[in-house]
């Protein structure tokens, strides 16, 4: 940072973030002009084939890897322009060159318009082509739109045509018919003296909004696809719910099915969740685009947001329906998890008391036992405890200290043992078991 700046030091993202408003400027283009745009998606085509590709275009042989970086790159190539833009999904190449002078407008026109660039290049642009289009801009007076319209639609033959004003400066028009070269054609009107930085603005706008609204349609065959699977797990989920009122339906097979339903759900929304999302940003591009065309309707023809969102909108409503279906079935998914997770609890909850009534029940068991074996224990330890006493008496009586019979004696001695005994072991439970 330059020592004798006022501010404090920057945010590492702060020149990025600065410059992102910068990052895909519109072209200057200096009309009568032709436009070839190609759109590729990038899954699995690394910067390097690109880059090896565009160095194959006239003049470039020398280009460095690192031009790529900034996923936008103006090229001069003699006599017509590249520009190179790469996106998440997908790449553009833009050819610019010059329309030639003794063009007519006609149907076959723009198919036999010869390239400055080399077919064979066009043709091996790394990836899979999914939108192509070839944009004519020719300068004439807007002041008379019956005649400019009836200019435009002579470039599409017999083909019904869509038509607007952008802003009173230009018109469009299109067919959105997609040709047997591969490619989609528009042409634009735009008056005499038109900035090239207008006429810039005016392509990228139009090319975008055709490329977006490809990309935000490719969530619908996904959608689509996936509205049978959805309906059977449905109906899966309906069955088990019914079987989740019935008492006698196992536990465990219940949450097998379920265990099994919600895989399937979540399997469906890991492999669309991102093209639903992505469909719906695209989308809102489209949107975005139209918007900045500020059409104006041209007589006897529909605009070119009117036709698109005729189509668009419920291909775009069948996508966030079998979203928000799908985000559904995980919510209910949920919901039945809960009601057999509770029923599993109560179920539990009913074995467990079962079990603790049986532990009472052994529990009171083990004590009349144990009361029992009390009782043969005093006997046991009175016997032995007289039995000592025996042979002490008839020690004395041997020695003739003991002036009757020992037997006698131990005789009289029983009951005393048994009370003393008896005495000492309710000593020990009031001690231990705090027994009254």
């Amino acid at each position: 940072m330059n020592e004798d700046s006022l501010l404090p030091p920057d945010d590492a993202l702060r020149l990025t973030l600065h410059n992102e408003v910068h990052a895909r400027p519109p072209a200057r283009i200096r009309l009568p002009a032709v436009i070839v745009h190609i759109a590729v998606l990038n899954d699995g085509v690394s910067r390097a084939d690109e880059h090896a590709h565009l160095r194959r275009l006239p003049g470039q042989h020398e280009l460095a890897e690192e031009a790529l970086n900034a996923n936008f790159l103006r090229l001069r190539c003699g006599e017509f322009s590249m520009k190179w833009e790469r996106h998440a999904e997908f790449t553009r190449y833009s050819v610019v060159q010059p329309l030639p002078a003794d063009a007519e407008p006609g149907a076959q026109t723009l198919d036999a318009l010869p390239l400055r660039v080399a077919p064979d290049w066009l043709a091996r642009i790394p990836g899979r082509t999914f939108a192509a289009i070839k944009l004519v801009m020719i300068e004439r007076p807007l002041t008379f739109a019956p005649s400019a319209l009836a200019e435009g639609r002579a470039w599409f033959g017999a083909h019904a045509v869509v038509a607007s004003t952008m802003g009173g400066h230009s018109l469009v028009v299109t067919d959105f018919c997609l040709r047997a070269s591969g490619f989609e054609h528009i042409v634009v009107l735009a008056e005499p003296g038109t900035p090239e930085t207008r006429a810039g603005r005016i392509c990228q706008r139009l090319l975008e909004l055709e490329t977006y609204r490809l990309m935000a349609l490719r969530g619908l065959p996904a959608a689509k696809a996936l509205g049978a699977t959805l309906a059977e797990v449905e109906a899966t989920l309906a069955a088990i719910t019914a079987r989740l009122e019935l008492r006698g339906a196992s536990e465990a097979e219940l949450l097998d099915d379920l265990i099994s339903t919600a895989a399937r759900v979540e399997h469906a929304t890991a492999e669309h969740q991102y093209r639903f999302g992505a469909t719906q940003a695209y989308h809102a591009i489209v949107q975005t685009r139209l918007s900045e065309l500020h059409e104006g309707k041209v007589a006897g023809t529909q605009t070119l947001g009117e036709f698109m969102q005729r189509r668009l909108s419920p291909a775009i409503a069948t996508v966030s329906a079998t979203a928000q279906r799908l985000a559904g079935l995980s919510q209910r998914i949920s919901r039945a998890s809960a009601l057999l997770r509770t029923r599993v609890d109560i179920a539990t909850e009913a074995q467990n008391q079962q079990l603790l009534a049986q532990l009472g029940d052994g529990q009171r068991t083990q004590l009349r036992m144990q009361a029992t074996v009390e009782g043969l224990s005093l006997a046991a330890i009175t016997y032995y405890v007289v039995s000592l006493l025996l042979y002490f008496f008839k020690a004395l009586k041997a020695e003739g200290w003991l002036p009757f019979s020992p037997e006698l004696a131990a005789g009289v001695a029983i009951p005393v043992v048994l009370l003393t005994v008896w005495r000492t072991t309710r000593r020990i439970h009031r001690k231990f078991f705090h027994h009254p």
